[in-house]
């Protein structure tokens, strides 16, 4: 019988007593990060018109709320870090989503104004 060598010392093995089971490495959620960059970009680009604002916001909403219903099904799978991105993510798509639609409103209440104005003075001027 040939005792087995180590490769790098070329001593013989020594059996290796038992390693103790690691417990399982949490995995990021899927669309936690994307979220939350989502509802950042929406706070940013909510004066773009209020539209760029609107669609970045609806779009990280949803994936925060898939994320942290994700989470909520089986916690100790994914990384509290990952949840933590996602609830952040909701948050700030749920700002941007406000801050576009009060935008949004604004710029109608503007344009119907000043399309007023210019309606009564060309209604002046053909009289």
């Amino acid at each position: 019988m040939e005792e087995q060598l180590n490769v790098e010392t070329q001593q013989p093995l020594q059996p290796q007593p038992p390693q103790p089971p690691q417990p399982p490495v949490p995995i990021p959620l899927p669309n936690a990060t994307a979220s939350l960059v989502l509802g950042i970009l929406s706070i940013v680009s909510f004066c773009c018109y209020g539209i760029i604002g609107l669609i970045l916001g609806t779009i990280g909403l949803v994936l925060g709320y898939k994320a942290v219903e994700l989470y909520n099904s089986s916690p100790g799978v994914y990384s509290k870090v990952a949840y933590q991105n996602a609830h952040a993510g909701k948050v700030c798509s749920i700002i941007g989503l406000s801050l576009s639609v009060i935008y949004v409103v604004f710029l109608l209440t503007v344009f119907s104004e000043i399309f007023n104005i210019i309606r009564e003075f060309s209604s002046l001027y053909h009289n």
